[in-house]
């Protein structure tokens, strides 16, 4: 998506400097959306969880019934190799993605052995320590097993979080907080949701609808090693409300705290802090 600047792609078993062409116009994933990838993330020389991504993206190829054709140990390879070339401190997102190449007689079910790999590397920087972000409810909700791979990063999801997006800024806000199909809180549209309420941490329950972050569940490991009470559970709108701190978890930011939900405003709080430090001495400590 070109969003960074200083790209680098892996394909065809090979790197290549720029944003490179890999796709072709009949390539099923290119017309029929049979695509899937994953978002890790090197800052201050450290690439924390890299082969927890890695392995993802091959369980969303197999969630979507595409062939996955890199195992995660060369995966982890190749993108190593790859990322040896940015200079010393360089902020670099990585996403490894596969998508289908042929379809079968019937056309729109695919070959599931014929699958196209690739990475993409690009310099996007860490957001400044002092970022903050909005959030607003959106008429968009997260869907079910039965009607979308929700079990799979799939690039066919992400239309519905941009209509996500698109309506809470009109609104004003950055970001979209999303119900399930009953109407309880699932996430954002960009990442996962955590709220502190008198001291004790609460994320909504792994129910199907959403993909339960690695930084998720790294961030609810190093709280409970803390000895924070952390709860996975049935979360409301209103529960939001009533919190003290909220925050993103994901990926391209770590943590994201953030300062109002349609009018209900929050300090960037105690724990919201604490957890940012935590991530980042395990993450700078372990690797």
């Amino acid at each position: 998506m070109a969003s960074g600047t200083n790209i680098r792609t892996y394909f065809d078993g090979a790197w290549h400097d720029g944003d490179v062409m890999v796709m072709r116009a009949a390539d099923h994933g290119a017309w029929l959306g049979t695509s899937v990838f994953d978002g890790a993330r090197l800052f201050e020389g450290v690439t924390p969880d890299l082969d927890r991504h890695c392995a993802r993206v091959n369980a969303s190829a197999q969630a979507l019934m595409i062939n996955p054709t890199v195992g995660v140990e060369e995966m982890v390879g190749i993108i190593m190799d790859g990322l040896s070339t940015y200079p010393e401190g360089a902020a670099v997102y990585i996403r490894p993605m596969y998508w289908a190449i042929d379809g079968d007689p019937s056309i729109v079910t695919h070959d599931p052995a014929r699958t196209a790999f690739c990475v993409s590397l690009e310099e996007i920087p860490m957001p400044p320590g002092e970022a903050t972000i909005t959030l607003a409810t959106t008429r968009f909700r997260r869907p079910v097993l039965e009607d979308a791979v929700v079990n799979a990063k799939a690039g066919c999801l992400y239309p519905n979080n941009q209509r996500m997006l698109r309506e809470v800024r009109e609104k004003g806000y950055t970001n979209a907080l999303v119900a399930d199909a009953l109407g309880n809180v699932a996430e954002a549209a960009t990442a996962n949701v955590f709220m502190v309420k008198d001291g004790e941490v609460f994320t909504p329950v792994a129910n199907g609808t959403f993909l339960a972050g690695i930084t998720r569940a790294r961030h609810m490991t190093n709280l409970r090693s803390d000895g924070y009470a952390v709860h996975e559970t049935v979360l409301t709108f209103d529960d939001f409300r009533a919190a003290d701190e909220v925050f993103l978890s994901g990926n391209a930011t770590k943590v994201m705290p953030v300062t109002e939900f349609e009018g209900t405003h929050y300090q960037v709080g105690p724990v919201t802090r604490r957890i940012r430090d935590l991530y980042w001495d395990w993450a700078l400590s372990a690797h």
